[in-house]
């Protein structure tokens, strides 16, 4: 088992969760971050810490659909491994639905 992030950090990207991650298996993208799959240990930790509540574990309905996403752009995005800014606009987004159609392809800026 493994924990994958969802929808809800769509267009927020808050890092919370990077900071505490044992095996540093989170991955940026321009407006999203994932997990990677096959490294992640199942301890949890990061989970209390997404303020958008956007964790799950991917033995959940939920996380599901977003295993094989999570496991996609993990190949192709940068490794993150400290906590950043989150978006500008984070907040005005957290908890909106639908944001599934918003997510970027792109790796986050390297800058």
């Amino acid at each position: 088992m493994a924990y994958v992030v969802t929808e809800n950090c769509v267009m927020c990207k808050f890092t919370d969760c990077v900071d505490v991650c044992p095996v540093d298996c989170f991955y940026e993208g321009e407006n999203f971050l994932v997990i990677n799959p096959d490294e992640c240990i199942d301890c949890g930790v990061c989970v209390p810490e997404c303020p958008a509540e956007a964790i799950f574990p991917d033995s959940e309905d939920i996380a599901q659909a977003w295993l094989e996403i999570n496991r996609e752009y993990a190949e192709k995005w940068p490794n993150i491994t400290k906590k950043q800014d989150s978006l500008a606009d984070a907040e005005s987004w957290k908890g909106k639905p639908d944001k599934t159609k918003l997510l970027s392809p792109n790796p986050a800026s390297q800058g």
